[in-house]
């Protein structure tokens, strides 16, 4: 008898990154900015009210900022609050662990990448340049969409820029906004929560931490 041979699993048309707590922790920047400016305003802000703002698009939060006191514009908060993580993250680049071995072996796969994140593009490309290797092919930003997450057009956008189709791509993601984000598009999500803990779900693969993560195991997932 002949031994069957199973088929080699499809791997992803492309993989699709968030930035903010997925490749890089910058959360707590965005935190404490969030708080330096309610508190210089005279309003009151909590760690549990910037914890509800994570992963949500700037838009949004600046709204509830303004709420709190912030008499700037929409336009001015998000600019005040990109700038002081932008210099954070200045003074020290917090990688999360396993980030950038991930996305390296992704790339020397010649697997497509997008990064997708509710930052401006500014700090994006910052990010980016950063990796010291070429690690995106297309960067889709907070200021490049009408809707943002947990909306899915930031993800079907860069599908779209890619080429492929959202359900043969991978999604990384940390949020509640953004694994909703990424549910929702259709790609297969990878939900890494960081700050926030996320409940088990059937939408989403379920992992602790990104360490460790391999492309083998993105590709059992979309699989």
């Amino acid at each position: 008898m002949t031994a069957t041979t199973r088929p080699a699993a499809v791997r992803p048309a492309a993989v699709l990154w968030d930035m903010d707590g997925t490749l890089v922790d910058t959360e707590p920047y965005w935190l404490e900015a969030e708080s330096d400016m309610v508190h210089a305003a005279g309003g009151v802000w909590t760690e549990e009210d910037g914890l509800q703002l994570v992963g949500s698009a700037l838009e949004n939060s600046a709204l509830i900022l303004q709420s709190r006191g912030v008499t700037l514009d929409v336009e001015q908060i998000i600019v005040t609050l990109t700038d002081e993580v932008r210099r954070r993250v200045g003074e020290r680049f917090p990688w999360r662990p396993g980030a950038r071995e991930l996305l390296s072996e992704i790339r020397e796969a010649g697997i497509p990448t997008a990064l997708v994140t509710m930052s401006r593009r500014s700090m994006a490309l910052e990010v980016v340049e950063q990796l010291g290797f070429e690690g995106f092919d297309v960067v889709v930003a907070g200021d490049d969409v009408e809707h943002g997450k947990p909306h899915p057009e930031a993800y079907l956008r860069a599908a779209d820029l890619l080429g492929v189709d959202i359900t043969a791509c991978v999604a990384l993601e940390d949020s509640e906004p953004g694994t909703a984000a990424a549910v929702a598009s259709g790609a297969t999500t990878f939900a890494l929560p960081l700050h926030i803990p996320l409940p088990p779900s059937p939408a989403y693969t379920l992992r602790d931490t990104m360490e460790g993560l391999t492309l083998a195991e993105l590709t059992e997932a979309l699989a």
